[in-house]
């Protein structure tokens, strides 16, 4: 189970934005252990880049066994943010899960 906790920074989120965010890193939740709980914090910031629209910067922390993973990505829109960087964390989580299956060791004195 993914405990996802977002919060807007000097703004405040619309509920279909939150649910959205929401939907993208349970998405996630395929690539963890069924009984291991994971946390997701979720950081929505607007950037003035002295236009007329500000960039949309958003930053996602995954506690995961192990340590975590974070990931921060600018866009137009939350929303390509948050497909961007959710598709950053699945990458990540696959290497991190190759790297943490255990292979039986192989010993040069056995072949």
């Amino acid at each position: 189970m993914m405990k996802v906790s977002v919060q807007s920074i000097h703004f405040n989120a619309d509920a279909k934005l939150v649910e959205f965010i929401e939907q993208k890193l349970m998405r996630l939740n395929r690539y963890f252990d069924k009984n291991r709980s994971v946390e997701a914090e979720v950081h929505l910031k607007l950037q003035d880049t002295g236009g007329a629209v500000k960039e949309k910067v958003i930053e996602i922390k995954l506690h995961v066994p192990g340590g975590w993973m974070i990931d921060k990505k600018t866009g137009r829109t939350f929303e390509s943010a948050v497909t961007a960087s959710a598709d950053t964390l699945k990458r990540q989580l696959l290497r991190h899960k190759e790297k943490t299956t255990t292979y039986p060791h192989i010993r040069l004195t056995d072949l």
